[in-house]
C-alpha cells in the first residue's frame, strides 16, 4: 500500500482454547475505543460460530496513516485492554490480509 486512499483489513485470531469470547469481548472494546477516531471507518468484531475461539476483525480506514495512528494512540480509556493484553490471548499470531474497499453496504458505502 502506497498510504493513501482506503485500506481494509482482515484479522483473524485464534484465542488460547477456551478464551475465544475473552477474546471477543477484549476486541469489542478496543472497538468502542475506536468509535469517533479520526479515518476509522468500520472495525466489526465477530465470534466464529463454529470454532468460538476463533474471533475475526475486519477493519475499514480512510488511509495507511489512519490506522497505523490509531495503533500509536493511547486508549480513550485506560482501562481498555491493550495491544499486549490481546496478544497474550492468542495461541498464535493474528493473520491479517489487506484488502481494497470496493463497495457494498455500511462503511460509508465502501465504494465511493
Amino acid at each position: 500500500m502506497d498510504g493513501t486512499g482506503r485500506i481494509g483489513r482482515l484479522m483473524m485470531m485464534r484465542a488460547q482454547p477456551g478464551r475465544g469470547s475473552e477474546l471477543a469481548d477484549a476486541l469489542v472494546r478496543v472497538a468502542e475505543g475506536l468509535r469517533g477516531f479520526p479515518g476509522c471507518e468500520l472495525y466489526l468484531v465477530s465470534q466464529d460460530r463454529s470454532a468460538p475461539d476463533t474471533v475475526r476483525v475486519t477493519e475499514v480506514w480512510a488511509d495507511e496513516a489512519a490506522a497505523q495512528a490509531a495503533l500509536a494512540a493511547p486508549a480513550a480509556d485506560s482501562t481498555a485492554p491493550s495491544v499486549n493484553d490481546v496478544l497474550a490471548m492468542l495461541a498464535g499470531p493474528p493473520e491479517r490480509v489487506d484488502v481494497v474497499p470496493l463497495g457494498g453496504v455500511g462503511a460509508g458505502d465502501a465504494g465511493r
